[in-house]
């Protein structure tokens, strides 16, 4: 005969928020295997109304998600009973009862990335009755903390623009509008965005190139000037030696005896050789 006990410890209420969407609220008891776990729950509300689970009636998971159950901030009792083929325990059922506003939230997960000067936030997916709240500042003293509203996680978020060579920091914390209850922060992560690293050879031909236009530039315009100066603006300059040094009236004053008269005559063969030996 195979006996089946359950022990009052191990039909609880555990909340776990990081895994809120599947698991938010567990029911655990200590089950065997090919063993099925039935539970039923009641709100104190309405008391002595047992209501069969609507997920987690009879499951061989010895760990299954009430959530949509527990829909009422007001005290809830739940049982737990195994079956073995035809063997089924008693009931166990819950200590105190359990009232969602006792829920513990804890600090979400979450990713801290940069998409170039985009800073990024990508919160753990808790499922539709979270929401986080943000906070992010610029690493400096006396920087402004600036807090942003996230509705639902799984998906990335903008939140800043980051400026280069400075250093960002994001916590969030989770927040249940339901049971109007804030999880602590989640540990500060801080980011720091690089400037864009010229490479060497585009420096070089940026140095080069900015050398060569201290220089071309001005002689281009000296160039231009004095093209435009011979163009419009005609200077007529004589050389030294055709500049008149002495009064005009001494070039030209030559008397008539200073002047020697050239005869012409024809010389004969014989006188130009007696000339030139002579």
């Amino acid at each position: 005969m195979f006996q089946v006990k359950l022990n009052l410890p191990n039909a609880d209420f555990h909340n776990d928020s990081r895994r809120s969407l599947d698991k938010s609220f567990h029911v655990v008891c200590l089950c065997i295997d090919s063993m099925f776990a039935h539970r039923e729950y009641e709100s104190l509300y309405m008391s002595h109304i047992w209501i069969p689970s609507s997920w987690c009636s009879l499951t061989e998971d010895p760990e299954c998600d009430v959530t949509d159950d527990i829909t009422a901030t007001v005290p809830y009792n739940l049982r737990v009973r195994a079956t073995l083929g035809s063997q089924t325990s008693t009931w166990s059922i819950l200590k105190h009862p359990f009232n969602r506003n006792s829920t513990i939230l804890t600090p979400p997960g979450m990713e801290i990335t940069k998409d170039g000067f985009h800073l990024v936030i990508k919160l753990e997916d808790l499922g539709p009755q979270f929401e986080f709240l943000v906070a992010y500042w610029r690493r400096e003293p006396g920087a402004e903390e600036r807090v942003k509203m996230v509705r639902s996680g799984g998906i990335p978020v903008h939140l800043e623009t980051m400026e280069p060579w400075a250093a960002y920091c994001v916590k969030a914390q989770t927040f249940v509008k339901a049971i109007g209850r804030y999880s602590t922060f989640s540990q500060t992560e801080c980011v720091e965005v690089q400037g864009e690293a010229i490479p060497l050879a585009l420096a070089l031909f940026a140095f080069v190139g900015f050398m060569l236009i201290l220089v071309v530039v001005p002689l281009f315009i000296w160039k231009m000037g004095r093209l435009l100066q011979y163009s419009c603006c005609p200077v007529v300059v004589l050389p030294d030696t055709l500049k008149i040094t002495n009064s005009p009236q001494k070039l030209i004053s030559c008397r008539r005896e200073e002047v020697h008269p050239c005869a012409m005559a024809v010389m004969s063969s014989e006188e130009i050789f007696r000339s030139w030996i002579s």
